[in-house]
């Protein structure tokens, strides 16, 4: 009974081990989604967003009165002064208390009733400045969907690039172990043993750097999701058909009207020239008067009356209302400059559309080239794959019966080392090019 109470214990701490050891394995829309709540360059930009929601706020309540309450209170210290006192027809002298005080209360009110209208225009441009950081929030998402996206794809490469590297590795070790028989019955020279031997460390290499290099993008692909622990990284290696490869790629003109309308940098300076059109707006504003409210309400106490401090404050209270009228006259060509300045800023918003657009356009168009022209390419690179396997089997088989020599054996396994190497490259830049022109049309990004 104890035995097996041991052993019971001993597996559970097996398997609580073997569960806290084992890797996450990430599938790509879980990055994006673990990548969309802990990016810190996009946790800033949302942190813009709700600044600018404040803006918006405050120049709201410009449009309404300011009110504020304003109070002073002096203490007057004089040692030597001296208060004179009439007596029955004569003067007496007495000292008087060489401490006074006293105090003032007023309540202001000021209402700018009118100032051409740029209390207006800065609530529009206020709102068009948050649409805006939304916008530039949505833009860095997209970014760093793209790069994950990129990461992604380059771990799958490698991942199937370590796969051919250890079944290259494997025969190359069969067939050292072949020769070492050979060598020993003297059907094969010692020089072209020592030949394969490098050949194994060469691939041995080779392997070495696939698993480096996939370490790597995982690496990479950590720090954008802002994981910066030690614990394994993993990601879902996808089962992709070669009818997925090879699938009908959306029209480019397509995607590009889609993009026109979707994409977070396009509306962002669309709104941009709205708001240089504001800007402007405001600039001839200042040519105008200004007309403005003012209202307050005051009163004020001292320790040298007799009074009581209620009575004083009664006694002393007092009232005004007036209007504030101001008209520009010379400015220093401020107006002016400003109207110009806005001017240049309305035609550089424009041609900042333009850019965008042309950008936008150049890269659906690189997108759908590389999509379409490594559909084209993995087409070939299968059957040159295919062939070169053959071939490959072939010259083994011809080399363990002494019938190829080893030079080419190593040619052959080089050439279908190649093949394979561009087959996989085809096949990935084809599924990476595909899915960002359907992330451009709209669609999510999915291999």
């Amino acid at each position: 009974m104890k035995k097996k109470k041991f052993l019971l214990v001993a597996a559970l701490l097996f398997m609580g081990h073997s569960m806290t050891t084992m890797a996450r394995q990430w599938t790509l829309q879980e990055c994006m989604d673990y990548a969309m709540e802990n990016n810190i360059q996009l946790k800033q930009k949302q942190i813009a967003t709700k600044s600018s929601k404040e803006d918006v706020l405050q120049s709201q309540g410009a449009l309404f009165p300011s009110l504020s309450f304003s109070t002073s209170q002096n203490m007057n210290y004089r040692p030597y002064s001296e208060q004179t006192i009439n007596l029955s027809g004569g003067t007496m002298s007495s000292s008087s208390n060489a401490v006074s005080y006293n105090g003032s209360y007023g309540l202001n009110a000021n209402w700018t009733v009118w100032n051409g209208g740029r209390n207006q225009t800065n609530v529009k441009q206020s709102k068009l400045t948050e649409q805006q950081n939304e916008f530039a929030e949505q833009e860095e998402a997209n970014s760093i969907q793209e790069r994950i996206a990129q990461l992604y794809v380059q771990i799958l490469y490698e991942a199937e690039a370590i796969k051919v590297s250890e079944e290259v590795l494997k025969a190359s070790r069969m067939q050292l172990d072949r020769a070492r028989q050979m060598v020993e019955v003297g059907t094969l020279a010692k020089v072209d043993m020592v030949q394969l031997e490098s050949q194994v460390a060469q691939d041995e290499l080779t392997l070495v750097s696939a698993k480096s290099q996939q370490e790597n993008y995982k690496l990479q692909l950590k720090q954008l999701l802002e994981i910066h622990d030690d614990a394994e990284f993993e990601i879902i290696v996808p089962t992709i058909s070669d009818d997925k490869v090879l699938a009908l790629l959306p029209l480019k003109d397509d995607v590009y009207a889609a993009a026109l309308e979707n994409r977070p940098e396009i509306k962002a300076r669309k709104l941009n020239i709205e708001s240089s059109n504001l800007s402007l707006k405001s600039a001839k504003a200042g040519y105008l008067p200004t007309i403005s409210l003012n209202a307050g309400i005051g009163t004020s106490n001292a320790s040298a009356q007799k009074t009581d401090f209620g009575t004083q404050i009664k006694k002393n209270l007092s009232g005004s209302v007036g209007v504030q009228v101001s008209v520009p006259i010379i400015d220093a060509h401020q107006n002016r400059t400003n109207v110009r300045k806005a001017k240049y800023a309305q035609e550089t918003a424009l041609l900042q559309l333009q850019d965008a657009e042309k950008k936008l356009y150049s890269s659906i168009e690189n997108y759908y080239l590389d999509a379409s022209t490594s559909q084209q390419k993995f087409r070939y690179a299968r059957k040159n794959a295919e062939s070169m396997a053959e071939s490959y089997e072939l010259v083994s088989e011809q080399f363990r019966l002494g019938l190829k020599n080893i030079v080419e054996l190593t040619t052959g396994k080089n050439n279908l080392l190649q093949a394979e190497q561009q087959l996989l490259e085809t096949k990935y830049t084809a599924l990476l090019n595909q899915a960002l022109l359907r992330f451009y049309k709209g669609e999510g990004v999915e291999f």
